[in-house]
């Protein structure tokens, strides 16, 4: 339901749309949608809003730590075959171990608006849950001006698909469950860990 015709080219009006707050009035000419203030990837521009890569040129850099988890679920009893690297492809430790570094190291060119960071530490680690899910952990640190969490979730992702690519020889059926965050430190937001 909206304003009739006449009275939407009238009235002044307001609404949000996601996170950003879009006003409307016909007093002020060129009036255009306004981003919130804790919007700070989004701006106003000629065209409208426009996404953009904030400047941390001023931030103070700081010890930044992340830990992300992908989860790899196998079918029942192939987990304990792959990680005895009997998979079609052999072990796949080594080689996701380095998918996943190489990955977190390149976030910068594969997420828009992440900034590339000069990683100090990157790990990926691989820890049977169960019979028949396989966890694939990334931690990344480095001392800098933005967090390392996107880089701990690619690492880990890309990881995680390392290790489907190596075994869906064995069976298609293999899937990739939640990719997530589950603690980081450092920054202005401080430290955080999931419950």
């Amino acid at each position: 339901m909206g304003y009739p015709a006449d009275r939407r080219a009238s009235a002044p009006y307001s609404f949000r749309s996601g996170n950003l707050l879009v006003s409307h009035d016909p007093e002020q000419s060129g009036a255009r949608p306004q981003p919130d203030a804790d919007l700070p990837h989004v701006r106003v521009g000629s065209g409208g809003s426009e996404a953009r890569m904030v400047d941390v040129g001023a931030k103070t850099s700081t010890a930044r730590r992340a830990l992300a988890r992908a989860k790899v679920e196998f079918p029942p009893g192939l987990c304990q075959r792959v990680m005895a690297g009997e998979g079609p492809k052999g072990p796949i430790e080594e080689v996701a171990r380095s998918a996943g570094i190489l990955a977190a190291k390149g976030t910068g060119g594969l997420i828009p608006m992440c900034h590339p960071l000069g990683l100090d530490h990157v790990e990926i680690t691989f820890e049977v849950q169960g019979q028949d899910r396989l966890d694939v952990l990334c931690r990344t640190s480095c001392t800098g001006r933005t967090g390392v969490e996107m880089e701990a979730m690619v690492g880990a992702a890309i990881a995680a698909l390392t290790v489907y690519d190596m075994t869906k020889g064995l069976d298609k059926g293999i899937r990739l469950g939640a990719v997530e965050l589950l603690e980081k430190s450092g920054g202005a937001s401080g430290d955080w860990r999931r419950s």
